[in-house]
């Protein structure tokens, strides 16, 4: 009988254990359902706050861009997406031979994809180097020979084939810093510019930036001013850079894209500062030296004034201010990107019909509002790319470089430079001490933590090469 009750003692204890071990998975599994849904909850909640910020910041657009487009409206489709639109009866007079239309009178723009790009541009540099090509895999090799036009090939045999000819173009490490100067003027070559008086203006900018043969001179001081001291400059332009330089050694040339023949003869016979830009390429509403001059204006400028841009409606003839009037096209759709543009707070826009308006800011989004969508944009990027996490102010960074400060390369130019180049002041951009930059382009170096942001090319808003100084003297 003993005997009976042990063996079903022992019977009964694995039906306990059994038990025990399902109550407990039971109450993990209703743990983890509970913690599936509040973990839903919360992103839910996540993704509706990122959606009312977003809702109000096209909300601001749209308010801006009725009061400033000039008969533009925006049309809200999305917490992103937007179309500016023209009044009835606009003329589109420029015909695309390839697409066999007009320009439409109408154009769709994603907010949040044009917030985050040029915020971007904020905090990177666009001028080429010699540590972004060291830091990039394959940079002297692969990447190098497509910025050197007359090399002929796709692919450098050696570094020193292609150091041969990029030597006086490079300087070590960014000669010009995010912030630092607080207002830009970019100036295009609009005829409009005749229409107006704001050579003082212009003039008053802590840094002004010109296009290609744009003269500067006293015949157009009054529509142009005369501040020179950066030129961005396209092939095409390069032979005629002497004469336009003439009495300006310090200017600085930014050569957009390419090194070539053409621009190398330039560069024996004059002593300015000379320098190649990254030339990143992206799908955007609007082309040209112009939106280029932007890009290169928003890595070094807080504020940022356009003139000459042919904004204003009506405009017929492609005209420059020191060319005579030409048949030419109707850009509604630069037009449109432009006021897009003004109204995420990127430019300030000058011209005819707006200068009895041009110290009114009142109607753009503020920084703070833009700090907020940008950072709503980013969550909603990284969401919708499966990123989990936050991945900080380096979370683009795919490759990365170190650069020491006793080995970062010596000021731009090479040994063989002209008697006239070695004359070049190169040094007054490439050795600044940190203490002599501005407050706001020390702060952001510091936040940056000495990393300088370069954008890698495509038309991805990530992939950045990131390279970090060991030194803040380095600056």
């Amino acid at each position: 009988m003993r005997q009976y009750k042990q063996v079903s003692a022992l019977n009964r204890r694995p039906t306990v254990l059994y038990l025990v071990c399902a109550v407990a998975l039971f109450s993990l599994l209703l743990f983890y359902i509970q913690s599936s849904l509040f973990a839903g909850s919360l992103s839910s909640a996540r993704k509706s706050e990122i959606i009312r910020v977003l809702s109000n910041f096209q909300s601001s657009v749209q308010q801006c861009v009725d009061k400033r487009g000039l008969g533009l409206t925006a049309h809200i489709i999305d917490h992103c997406n937007l179309i500016l639109k023209y009044p009835e009866g606009t003329n589109s007079s420029w015909y695309n031979a390839q697409f066999k239309h007009f320009e439409p009178l109408e154009y769709k723009y994603d907010v949040c994809e044009a917030i985050l790009l040029w915020e971007q541009y904020r905090n990177i540099t666009t001028v080429l180097t010699r540590e972004y090509l060291d830091s990039r895999p394959g940079g002297w090799m692969d990447y190098a020979p497509q910025r050197i036009a007359q090399l002929g090939t796709k692919k450098c045999s050696n570094k020193t084939l292609c150091e041969e000819n990029l030597n006086v173009l490079l300087p070590a490490k960014p000669p010009f810093h995010p912030r630092q100067f607080r207002t830009c003027a970019v100036v295009g070559n609009s005829g409009d510019l005749l229409k107006t008086t704001f050579g003082k203006e212009i003039d008053s900018h802590d840094a002004v930036i010109r296009e290609n043969e744009a003269p500067v001179n006293e015949e157009y001081a009054k529509y142009v001013g005369l501040k020179r001291d950066f030129r961005l400059v396209v092939r095409g332009a390069a032979r005629n850079m002497v004469p336009i330089l003439n009495g300006s050694d310090t200017e600085v040339l930014i050569i957009k894209s390419l090194t070539h023949r053409e621009i190398n003869a330039v560069i024996k016979t004059i002593p300015n500062p000379v320098y190649l830009f990254q030339g990143i390429v992206l799908r955007r509403g609007a082309k040209g030296t112009g939106m280029k001059s932007i890009e290169l204006a928003l890595s070094m400028c807080d504020i940022i004034d356009i003139y000459g841009f042919t904004v204003d409606p009506g405009y017929t003839e492609w005209t420059r201010y020191f060319s005579k009037p030409r048949k030419g096209h109707n850009p509604l759709q630069g037009r449109a990107y432009y006021q897009l543009l003004e109204c995420l707070g990127v430019i300030r826009i000058h011209s005819p019909m707006r200068s009895k308006r041009r110290e009114d800011w009142s109607d753009i989004p503020g920084r703070e509002m833009i700090r907020q969508a940008h950072a709503a944009a980013l969550r909603l990027k990284r969401n919708e790319d499966d990123h989990g996490g936050d991945l900080g102010q380096f979370g683009n960074c795919k490759v990365w470089g170190n650069v020491d400060p006793e080995n970062s390369g010596p000021v731009s130019g090479s040994p063989d430079m002209s008697d006239v180049r070695k004359y070049s002041n190169y040094s007054k951009w490439e050795v600044i001490p940190f203490e002599s930059l501005r407050r706001e382009a020390q702060d952001h170096y510091n936040q940056m933590q000495g990393v300088s942001l370069y954008k890698m090319d495509g038309n991805r808003l990530d992939d950045l090469v990131c390279v970090r100084h060991s030194s803040k003297s380095d600056a």
